[in-house]
C-alpha cells in the first residue's frame, strides 16, 4: 500500500498517495489522445471542464478511469 503524505500545491498542504504525484495525467483517460479534451480552451469537453471545475472548487484532483464520450484522435498520417 502507498505511504499518504502531505503534499504542497499552490500553497495548500494536500494529502496524497506518494507515488501517485504528478501522475494525473499519465492515468486520467482525458490526456490520452482524447480529440474532445482541449484544456483552457472554449470548446473543451463539457464532462473535462465540469470535473475542472469541481475540482477546483473543492480541492482535489481526479482522474478519469472510463468515460462514454471518450474519442481518440486520428492519428496523423
Amino acid at each position: 500500500m502507498s505511504k499518504i503524505i502531505k503534499h504542497k500545491r499552490e500553497g495548500k498542504a494536500f494529502s496524497v498517495q506518494e507515488d501517485l504525484i504528478g501522475k494525473r495525467s499519465e492515468y486520467s483517460l482525458c490526456w490520452q489522445d482524447c480529440k474532445k479534451f482541449k484544456p483552457n480552451n472554449i470548446q473543451n469537453c463539457k464532462i473535462a471542464q465540469d470535473l475542472a471545475m469541481f475540482a477546483m472548487i473543492n480541492g482535489v484532483k481526479t482522474a478519469v478511469w472510463e468515460c462514454a464520450s471518450y474519442e481518440k484522435k486520428e492519428e496523423k498520417k
